[in-house]
């Protein structure tokens, strides 16, 4: 009677798991979700939402449901550290995310620990090229970018004068991206009167700083920062001058600046690696998705962070036996981007060449090549 009982206690217990289904694949997400510059790691994450809720409606990873735990990590180094380790703990097979350079370089060390791959939407800095990690992104870093802006103002009958407003809190991006700008720049005839670095966490009066790059008398100002600090920067400096010409960083280019900035963007000029515009049917396809179900704008980090969830579902879907997440990656190398191929180099770094400039008008970012 005993011997029976066990018996059948052991067919319900094999049978019930057999109802629970296949273990899910677990994917961490982790970026700054709240705060100034919560716009990034928000439409990030919705975009990596929709990539997930895709895949699984396509039947997951080879049958196995993929669950998304996405965790805040204020866009502090602290903060971050511990979500890293929590994702870590939590046994994910791969991270998306973070969206910021400093927070990345904070993390690395983790992942490399417990070899767990992360492949960031939007980090750009140069600090982290070249090095053989299991860190990987899908956007171009800063030389690039900085160095197209810089010979886009001195292509154009613009400013020769530059004085430049940085968040040093984003150190790792914003003097990264300055210090390309300015070799660039100086190097064709051009003029980097002075740098006025800001923390936002300092709470320091944007009015002041504007007064002190103004007391200059530079025909063009350069920011770095978010496209909150960025709008309020630029709502200071039309207060004062209303002609002189504004140019910006990628980081804050995103719709929250023309909503908050108004008529204090108009003509702003920005580096791009995407079109609003392009005709790709994927990424025609994509948007539209996105603006019925969100009722907004992906912008770049939207964009990034579903090619960046692509990248990674498309390779763990690709894995073979005992390959790892990163081997898998580079094994396969190209990846179609919703505006273009995404090709990696041996080190994780993407190539891409869709750089362009965009300028605020009416609102709306519109490219000007």
């Amino acid at each position: 009677m005993v011997r029976r009982r066990i018996f059948l206690v052991s067919i319900v217990l094999i049978l019930l798991s057999a109802c629970e289904g296949p273990d899910p694949i677990r994917i961490g997400f982790m970026a700054g979700t709240t705060g100034r510059g919560a716009e990034l790691g928000i439409a990030a994450r919705d975009a990596v939402q929709l990539a997930v809720e895709q895949c699984n409606e396509h039947g997951g990873i080879r049958g196995r449901p993929v669950t998304l735990l996405i965790r805040d990590d204020q866009q502090r180094v602290e903060t971050a550290v511990q979500v890293v380790q929590e994702l870590i703990e939590a046994d994910v097979d791969a991270i998306i995310g973070p969206m910021t350079s400093n927070i990345a370089r904070a993390i690395i060390p983790y992942l490399n620990a417990s070899r767990i791959v992360a492949v960031s939407p939007t980090v750009s800095t140069q600090r982290l090229s070249g090095k053989d990690d299991y860190f990987f992104r899908v956007n171009p870093t800063t030389d690039e970018s900085a160095s197209y802006s810089a010979d886009h103002q001195l292509k154009s009958e613009g400013a020769r004068k530059f004085v430049a407003i940085y968040d040093s809190g984003n150190h790792s991006y914003s003097e990264n991206w300055l210090k390309n700008f300015q070799e660039r720049f100086v190097a064709g005839g051009g003029q980097l009167l002075a740098t006025i670095p800001f923390k936002k966490d300092e709470h320091q009066s944007f009015s002041t700083i504007v007064q002190a790059a103004l007391v200059n008398d530079p025909n063009g100002i350069l920011i770095i920062a978010n496209a909150m600090d960025s709008a309020l920067i630029c709502h200071q400096i039309r207060k004062n001058d209303q002609g002189i010409i504004i140019t910006m960083a990628g980081w804050g280019a995103t719709e929250r600046l023309t909503e908050l900035g108004g008529k204090a963007v108009e003509g702003v000029t920005t580096v791009r690696f995407f079109s609003r515009d392009c005709p790709n049917p994927a990424y025609q396809t994509f948007r539209k998705i996105y603006l019925e179900r969100y009722q907004k704008e992906p912008g770049f980090p939207g964009v990034n962070a579903y090619e960046a969830a692509q990248v990674v579902l498309t390779a763990l879907d690709a894995q073979k036996d005992k390959q790892g997440l990163k081997a898998s990656i580079l094994s396969i190398k190209a990846f179609d981007g919703l505006q273009g191929q995404i090709l990696f180099d041996a080190y994780g770094d993407v190539k891409r060449s869709n750089t362009a400039i965009s300028i605020v008008h009416n609102q709306e970012f519109v490219d000007m090549e």
